[in-house]
C-alpha cells in the first residue's frame, strides 16, 4: 500500500482544480455565447475577440471557445441577459455584482438567499454605483474603504459563496 495515499491526495488536488476550471470554463463560454450573439456571428467585433482573449488567458480549450461560438449561431438557443445587482457590504463597502442569465428571477433569488444568510440585503439599482467607474473592464472602484480585519473575512465568505454561481461573471468592490 506504499504511495496509496500520495496518490489520493493528487487525485483530489487535481478533483479540485478541475472543478474550478470548469467552473470557470463555463462561465466564459456563456459570456462568448452572448456577445456572438449580440455581434450577429460577427467574431471581428471587439466585445466578441476581448470575451475570446479574455477566455484564452486562462487557457480555456480553442475547441470549447468554436463550441461557444457555434452555440450562439444556433436560433434555437435561450436569449441571455446581463444583469446587475448592487449591496452593500459589512462597514459600508459598495459591491456590484455583474452576472449573465437565462432567468432574472431565479438569479436574483440566489443572490438575495446567499445575501440574507449574511445579514445583507441587495440595494436599489444606482445605489452602490456612485462608488465606482464603469470601464471596458469593468467597474474601477473610485473611492475605497477602509475595514477591519473581521469586515475583511466576512466581505471574503460572502464574495466567495457569490462567486460559486454560474451566472455570476464579475464582483466589484471599494474595500481597501
Amino acid at each position: 500500500m506504499a504511495g496509496h495515499n500520495k496518490w489520493s491526495k493528487i487525485k483530489n488536488k487535481k478533483a479540485t482544480s478541475d472543478a474550478q476550471k470548469s467552473k470557470q470554463f463555463s462561465k466564459l463560454s456563456r459570456l462568448i455565447t452572448v456577445e456572438v450573439k449580440k455581434a450577429g456571428g460577427d467574431r471581428d467585433d471587439p466585445c466578441v475577440r476581448k470575451a475570446i482573449e479574455k477566455a484564452k488567458s486562462v487557457n480555456m480549450p480553442n475547441e470549447n471557445i468554436e463550441k461557444a461560438v457555434k452555440r450562439a449561431q444556433q436560433s434555437d438557443i435561450q436569449n441571455m441577459e446581463s444583469v446587475v445587482y448592487e449591496f452593500y457590504g459589512p462597514e459600508g463597502v459598495a459591491v456590484i455584482i455583474e452576472g449573465l442569465t437565462d432567468n432574472r428571477n431565479r438569479t436574483a433569488a440566489e443572490i438575495k438567499s446567499i445575501l440574507n444568510r449574511n445579514g445583507m440585503e441587495l440595494a436599489q439599482p444606482g445605489s452602490a454605483s456612485w462608488a465606482f467607474e464603469k470601464t471596458d473592464e469593468g467597474y474601477k472602484s473610485t473611492t475605497s474603504v477602509k475595514i477591519s480585519e473581521e469586515a475583511k473575512e466576512k466581505l471574503s465568505s460572502v464574495l466567495n459563496e457569490l462567486e460559486e454561481s454560474v451566472d455570476i461573471q464579475a464582483i466589484y468592490n471599494n474595500a481597501e
